[in-house]
């Protein structure tokens, strides 16, 4: 399994409430055949630093990205089958969306596109300087800075205070609060808070909440790779360990064993998105 050489740095206290989690990653030798991008409560944007990189959703054919973007999703997209070794990742909270693209985060949902269809030129001018940059901290200041200029916090209050909070709570409970409480808790109905919260993060808050519930799973698994399942299963909420399982493969497309033997010894290391984010 090819090795990857990792660096975080926290962002400043502008972007924190936005940008959970900054990295940089490199591979050593060629990267994997196939990495999933599991489903999270974060939005993605990676910019490469060499080749174009390679996602499909499954059974889609392959596109290229040299910097890309995607928005919440229910199922892994497969990354690989390209050349490219190192770049930088960015796991952004929903606000993000608006604040710093000024888009609501649904339009991104479900979708892997180019950076550049989201920011035009700055997308390509920070590609190159990224690109051209010596170390780790360049870079990092580097997508700092452009994210700043685009800072613009008077997007946010677009968002309605309802579907934030609904996000909120559902986030906090690890997608535990079944839908007609948190329309409930809204004083919503629960036809009227599903819409609603549909539009503006492009997922149905009972599809959300598997979600939340999957990275919690992932999360513990990362954690207490020893963990038997039926006490995994118990823990985050499944019915039985054959519930789990089939989430797993709903969401990563194979098993949990499959995962960990695949994936797990390249992820222990690096720390799952948003570990030292705000909630947000």
């Amino acid at each position: 399994m090819a090795e990857m050489e990792y660096c975080t740095r926290s962002v400043c206290s502008a972007l924190r409430p936005y940008v959970a989690d900054l990295m940089g990653y490199a591979y050593g030798d060629d990267p994997p055949a196939l990495h999933r991008g599991l489903s999270s409560r974060f939005l993605t944007l990676v910019i490469t630093l060499d080749e174009p990189l390679g996602v499909a959703w499954p059974g889609q054919p392959v596109e290229k990205y040299d910097a890309l973007a995607s928005g919440l999703h229910s199922t892994a997209v497969h990354i690989g089958q390209t050349p490219s070794r190192a770049g930088v990742q960015l796991s952004l909270t929903p606000p993000a969306a608006r604040v710093l693209f000024g888009l609501p985060p649904g339009e991104l949902a479900s979708i892997v596109i180019g950076l550049d269809e989201v920011l035009g030129r700055p997308a390509r001018e920070l590609t190159e300087q990224l690109r051209e940059a010596p170390g780790w901290d360049d870079r990092f200041d580097l997508l700092e800075a452009a994210l700043l200029q685009r800072f613009d916090q008077r997007r946010v209050g677009t968002t309605s205070p309802e579907v934030g909070w609904a996000w909120q709570r559902l986030s906090r409970s690890g997608g535990a609060i079944g839908v007609q409480d948190l329309a409930s808790e809204v004083g919503w109905s629960r036809r009227h808070l599903t819409e609603r919260f549909t539009s503006e993060y492009g997922l149905p808050p009972k599809v959300a909440a598997r979600v939340l519930r999957f990275e919690r799973t992932t999360g513990l698994l990362r954690r207490r790779p020893g963990i038997r399942l039926a006490d995994l299963s118990a823990t985050v909420g499944y019915a039985d360990q054959a519930h789990l399982s089939r989430e797993f493969r709903a969401i990563a497309g194979c098993t949990p064993r499959q995962w960990m033997t695949e994936e797990l010894p390249s992820l222990q290391h690096v720390a799952p998105p948003g570990s030292g984010a705000a909630d947000e």
